[in-house]
């Protein structure tokens, strides 16, 4: 095995090392600011339960906004990119909303479809969706004209040209967006549920138990919940580069093109 293969685990080690060395040289009566490794896995031991049941629930909800965001931008970067009118008329709008801080508007979707999974889901999906459609149009109205003219000097149909050409030469753009998205779902459902989570037994999110331990200055399971949040966003972005790699990799210059 080479050496750069053990390198994350050698880092992994010494960083665990320094988080011993920093807690202990804190003073005992202010070391419970900082856990210690040993004192997070206790408290996974003591609250498992509860911990896993709230991963479970902001992965639903950050999976259901992500799948949501990307099919509905899909079809509306297709829309948008088939007719320059829509796109002018509309295109400015998304932009402008990308930037806006889709938490603002927490409270009117909790009014509108109740708090809990539909909010956080809901709220998910509006994150996700913006980086997704303006990625998507992008590429599909970048196709290479040269490649237009010759589907249009064969007399190809307009389905033809969207399917066979844009489409795929816009897909590097979407899983682009894709990868956007997966960082931003678990960040977007964790956010929403502090939000719009639910209190009830089984259906309150990470976003409300970081509430409740932070609350309770409960230090370890606090630490416990944020290794979860990684370990969620770890996963999402996981699936997208797998699945990027198995989209792309026969046919991208991404992939295929090696230097030198």
């Amino acid at each position: 095995m080479k050496l750069k293969h053990l390198l994350p685990a050698l880092t992994g080690v010494v960083m665990l090392g320094l988080w011993y060395g920093i807690h202990l040289s804190i003073n005992p009566e202010h070391r419970f600011v900082l856990p210690s490794p040993g004192d997070v896995i206790a408290a996974f031991a003591v609250h498992g339960r509860q911990l896993w049941s709230a991963t479970g629930v902001t992965g639903v909800a950050a999976l259901i906004g992500f799948l949501a965001s990307a099919v509905v931008s899909f079809a509306l970067a297709l829309g948008l990119s088939l007719s320059p009118l829509v796109r002018a008329s509309f295109y400015p709008y998304l932009m402008m909303l990308q930037m806006t801080p889709i938490i603002v508007f927490a409270p009117i979707l909790i009014m509108w479809v109740g708090p809990g999974l539909p909010s956080v889901a809901l709220i998910t999906f509006l994150i996700c969706f913006f980086p997704l459609v303006v990625n998507t149009t992008q590429g599909l109205v970048s196709t290479d004209h040269n490649l237009v003219d010759l589907f249009r000097l064969y007399r190809a149909r307009k389905r033809q040209e969207v399917w066979l050409l844009r489409v795929p030469a816009a897909l590097p753009y979407y899983l682009t967006g894709l990868r956007i998205a997966a960082t931003l779902a678990p960040i977007g459902a964790i956010v929403g549920d502090l939000y719009a989570g639910s209190s009830a037994a089984g259906s309150s999110g990470l976003g409300y138990l970081t509430l409740m331990y932070s609350a309770n200055a409960e230090m370890g399971p606090l630490f416990a919940t944020a290794a979860l949040c990684c370990l969620l966003g770890g996963i999402f972005v996981m699936v997208v580069v797998a699945l990027n790699w198995w989209v792309l990799h026969k046919w991208h210059d991404s992939f295929t093109r090696t230097d030198g």
